[in-house]
């Protein structure tokens, strides 16, 4: 054989072989592929982040628990932060972050903390952070009054706390509800502005306003004040039999038409509140539940006896209760969602007088305005939300034109509840709007903080922006929080609606009625409570 052909014999055999060892390399290749797909394919799959996607009429106006004592910041609390005790479906009081309590005198209950739970920063919860807790609220201009009858909060030991009030309080396990533990190694000393951690500022910077350390199921990771908030799962939350949502990401929405169609359009997952116009379309979309129930929050106009000299006069707050026709604003503008208000304790409530109803008459207003030397009226100013309570703006339009009808004449202003609570505080306006629910779901708070005299050292009288002022109403008041008798202090209560209603200290308008709606696929009904602060940590998503 010449040597060119053996030449082109061995390049062929050398082709031959490399075709084979590619061949080979493929199916090795192809095996392997096949190999890892297949055990792709037998791992499990990490599961899917759950978020729901929630639109309420407005968002906290700050991180900090105690900076304002209102339906809002209560909501968030029961998100980031967890209290000693909370309120079950049926008002009775389940343990929370106290497993246990026991009254150990007529002046002290004792508590007993959970071990082992952890502040998102970290940091265990101790009996120091309660008693850190319970001492700031004196602090705070909102909380003050509420805790009042309290002497301290003293630690026992590491996991025991005893809440030791001035004289017998009957209340005590009530006004636990309201203490969500504060992280205080978290919140002590400075922060880079040189300011003590610990501060209370409603209307400023503070550290408290802008970072958290709550031991609830929720950690915020997102705030653009007004735009947007995002809670994620606490991955150390102490509660395993809990809700399945990973993410909540709440979006204000002001305007109730928008809210309703961005739940119909399934741009969120649940809203609160629906409008009483939309009540019936949302109870009939397919894939859609709505839950209502009555509630106990009294939305009432207060008259400023200091700005306006009018409203010293009794006749002249009476004229305008007569004036304003409850009944007919609960059926036209509420759609009969609420119960007309002549007092502030609804039926149910111990201080509830059959007595004080709902008492419009035209004629009748307009002979008093007349005995009280305006025959021709007066002007007055006005201010009111626009996204805080179920029609706002709506019912505020309302009375200004009923007052009208008796000749005092309303300017009118509507802000969003982020602007507007700093504005009630200042007392800017002659008539101002607000309402209330005794979170003890007692009579002797709404007195308290609507009812009492001003009074800044003690915080009674906090919300009382009309200035009404009567010593009966706060022997009375106080009296009711160490009388033991409950039929005594039954009278003592309604005693105190009576005054006001003879005197009208202020102008009821209605109880509202509550309803949340959300996608069918949620365990809604078992979250919601007539405290309107849904428990969104125990929402279970299908």
């Amino acid at each position: 054989m010449k040597s060119s052909t053996m030449r082109k014999a061995g390049k062929f055999s050398v082709l031959v072989i490399a075709l084979i060892v590619s061949a080979l390399l493929l199916v090795g290749c192809g095996e392997g592929e096949k190999k890892q797909e297949a055990e792709k394919a037998a791992a499990p799959e990490a599961p899917a982040k759950v978020v729901l996607k929630l639109a309420m009429d407005a968002d906290p106006v700050s991180l900090d628990p105690q900076v304002q004592l209102s339906g809002g910041m209560l909501q968030y609390s029961h998100m980031v932060f967890d209290p000693l005790i909370r309120y079950t479906k049926d008002m009775k009081f389940e343990p929370r972050l106290a497993e246990k309590w026991e009254r150990i005198d007529d002046l002290t209950m004792r508590f007993h903390l959970r071990k082992g739970v952890k502040f998102h920063s970290g940091n265990e919860l101790t009996a120091d952070d309660v008693v850190f807790t319970v001492a700031r609220f004196r602090n705070s201009e909102d909380f003050k009054g509420l805790f009042e009858p309290f002497a301290e909060a003293k630690a026992v030991d590491k996991y025991t706390v005893d809440l030791i009030s001035k004289k017998p309080y009957g209340l005590v396990l009530n006004m636990a509800t309201y203490v969500f533990p504060m992280d205080k190694a978290f919140y002590t000393g400075t922060d880079d502005q040189g300011k003590a951690k610990d501060l209370v500022i409603k209307t400023d910077y503070s550290y408290a306003n802008t970072h958290e350390s709550g031991t609830g199921p929720y950690v915020v990771t997102a705030r653009e004040q007004g735009v947007k908030m995002v809670f994620t799962r606490f991955k150390d939350y102490w509660d395993k039999n809990t809700g399945n949502v990973d993410e909540i990401v709440l979006t204000p929405i002001k305007t109730d038409a928008t809210r309703v169609a961005a739940l119909l359009s399934g741009d969120v997952d649940f809203i609160m509140p629906v409008p009483p116009q939309d009540l019936d379309r949302v109870r009939s979309t397919e894939g859609l539940q709505l839950v209502t129930m009555s509630g106990s929050r009294i939305l009432t106009f207060q008259l400023n006896q200091k700005r306006n000299a009018a409203f010293a006069n009794p006749k002249v707050r009476l004229a305008m209760a007569y004036a304003y026709d409850n009944k007919g604003v609960v059926e036209k503008i509420m759609k009969d969602f609420a119960t007309a208000a002549g007092q502030m304790s609804p039926e149910g409530l111990v201080g509830y007088n059959p007595a004080c109803a709902p008492r419009y008459d035209l004629e009748k207003a307009k002979a008093l305005m007349v005995e009280a030397g305006y025959p021709d009226g007066f002007e007055a100013t006005m201010i009111a939300p626009n996204n805080r309570y179920v029609n706002d703006e709506k019912l505020a339009e309302a009375f200004v034109g009923m007052m009208s009808k008796i000749g005092i004449k309303v300017s009118l202003k509507t802000m969003p509840k982020a602007q507007y609570w700093d504005q009630f505080d200042a007392q800017v306006a002659d008539i101002q709007m607000i309402g209330w629910h005794p979170d003890t779901e007692d009579s002797g708070n709404y007195y308290e903080f609507l009812s009492m005299c001003r009074n800044a050292e003690t915080g009674y009288g906090q919300y009382n922006s009309g200035n009404y002022c009567n010593a009966k109403v706060d022997e009375l008041t106080l009296a009711a929080q160490t009388e033991t008798d409950p039929a005594k202090r039954a009278a003592m209560l309604q005693e105190v609606e009576k005054i006001q209603y003879d005197e009208a200290g202020y102008i009821p308008m209605h109880w509202e009625h509550l309803s949340w709606a959300s996608k069918s696929n949620m365990n809604t009904p078992e979250i919601v409570n007539v405290m309107n602060f849904p428990y969104f940590g125990d929402m279970m998503i299908k």
